[in-house]
């Protein structure tokens, strides 16, 4: 045989893959585990210890009232509404016939009898106007339209005393809430429906 065909002969041998020998793994025996759990509970009781107690607050009870202790009221408070007019009435028990409104009496604030007249208009129907005495708040609006809110408060707030009063109350219509409000403008028109004059020429 020639150097040439030893050779290829050689070279056409495969090479064996070699055989990987894996090691046994050792299990951790159950002893051990507890081990490392107890160490770990050791660890965790270090690290709270450590740390700084928080102060929790101290909450002292609430005293018991007796229902009986407990003052109601004098007055009975309702609110009353009239296109941008909000009123916030006060009706006192046992009054003399006082009425007040923004801190000034209802003539003064007012001016006029006929405003007056609206707004004492609910306690007039019932015959209380000499028997109670009304605090109001109002804002907003104008006059007529806050005189007209002070009612419907009013009104409600007597509802509220005695509702023997809503039979008289309903038929007048003062417990019944306005909801008629200015008509905004439309472009084109003077106002919500006034349209510029028309010439001829």
């Amino acid at each position: 045989m020639t150097i040439e065909k030893k050779i290829k002969k050689e070279g056409k041998k495969e090479e064996k893959p070699k055989k990987v020998i894996k090691k046994p793994v050792k299990k951790a025996t159950p002893k051990k585990k507890a081990e490392k759990k107890e160490e770990k509970i050791e660890i965790k009781k270090e690290i709270k210890t450590e740390e700084p107690a928080e102060k929790k607050p101290v909450l002292h009870p609430l005293p018991i009232v007796a229902k009986d202790t407990v003052k109601k009221p004098n007055f009975l408070q309702a609110i009353g509404r009239r296109k941008k007019s909000i009123a916030r009435v006060k009706v006192f028990k046992n009054g003399s016939g006082k009425v007040t409104v923004n801190g000034k009496d209802i003539k003064e604030y007012f001016g006029t009898d006929l405003l007056v007249d609206v707004a004492l208009g609910a306690l007039i129907n019932v015959s209380q106007l000499q028997k109670l005495d009304i605090s109001a708040k109002v804002n907003g609006g104008g006059s007529h339209g806050q005189a007209e809110a002070i009612r419907l408060g009013t009104a409600r707030a007597l509802l509220e005393l005695n509702p023997v009063f809503k039979k008289n109350l309903r038929k007048a219509g003062y417990l019944t809430r306005d909801p008629r409000r200015k008509e905004r403008k439309k472009p084109g028109l003077r106002k919500a429906r006034r349209a510029p004059q028309w010439s001829k020429r």
